[in-house]
């Protein structure tokens, strides 16, 4: 563990990353931030706590400790658009999701801050991720990465109406062998949830970046419904029993997919 990220290895190919769990903002940035900022609502809360049950598979945990408002981990260092013609944020975002100021006037980063950003904080963690799955990928072949997110069900600024509870992402297929979405599908269609497969979010940069199944890493986002397993208002409470409805269905997609995995043919290339 360190400041910029928690990482907890385990032996099996499997690796979840919380790129959005992050609530730390250095404290010589704060007085750059407005107060909306400040309640970091944007945050993908408490999943840590949820995903509890993948360090009982034998999985590899890695979670953000610095704030999304910071430098999101899950964008491009480029910063160019995942989803060209559509509202979304950036790599050092402007606006919360209801499209308030993060900012103070004349605060935001300039490019030579954004840049020692990207040095300080983003690099690390996609280099510690890299590394972990190299490691797994020697072992077994074929690892999956699960990307963990979640946001608040209803963002009118970047999407219509509710939400569906699950959202998977694989851009469109391309990060894992067919195989293994389709054990997550039946996971999700199984569930008393509302799901989509590649709808509003498809994956982000690091599903997308990582997400190799050629080379035997088999990545797939899954952006969940905050209101599945927690209040989306602050103090943005875990709610138990919410999660407790939620979780065997996690547990049936994560596994399924990890299963669907191992029965792959060892990819070394």
């Amino acid at each position: 563990m360190n400041e910029l990220f928690t990482l907890e290895r385990g032996e099996a190919p499997l690796v979840i990353s919380i790129p959005h769990l992050g609530t730390h903002i250095p404290e010589a940035l704060r007085p750059l931030y407005t107060e909306a900022a400040l309640t970091l609502a944007d945050t993908d809360w408490h999943l840590d706590r949820l995903y509890a049950f993948a360090r009982e598979m034998g999985a590899t945990v890695i979670g953000a400790r610095i704030s999304r408002y910071v430098i999101d981990l899950n964008r491009p260092p480029g910063d160019e658009s995942l989803y060209p013609g559509q509202t979304t944020t950036g790599l050092c975002p402007g606006e919360t999701f209801r499209g308030e100021p993060i900012y103070r006037p004349a605060s935001a980063p300039d490019e030579a801050q954004r840049a020692e950003r990207i040095a300080r904080y983003w690099r690390p963690y996609h280099d510690a991720l890299a590394a972990e799955l190299a490691r797994l990928r020697a072992r077994h072949g074929n690892v999956l990465l699960w990307e963990a997110h979640s946001i608040a069900s209803r963002s009118p600024r970047l999407f219509e109406g509710k939400l569906p509870d699950l959202n998977l992402g694989t851009q469109d297929g391309r990060t894992c062998a067919g195989t293994v979405q389709q054990a997550a599908v039946e996971a999700m269609a199984a569930s008393d949830s509302t799901w989509v497969a590649n709808g509003r979010f498809k994956g982000g940069y690091i599903t997308r970046c990582f997400g190799a199944p050629a080379r035997g890493i088999h990545a797939i986002q899954l952006e969940m419904c905050q209101c599945t397993y927690m209040n989306e208002t602050a103090p943005f409470e875990y709610v138990p029993e919410r999660a407790q409805a939620v979780q065997p269905t996690l547990v049936r997609m994560v596994g399924g997919a990890l299963e669907a995995v191992k029965r792959l043919a060892p990819a070394f290339a």
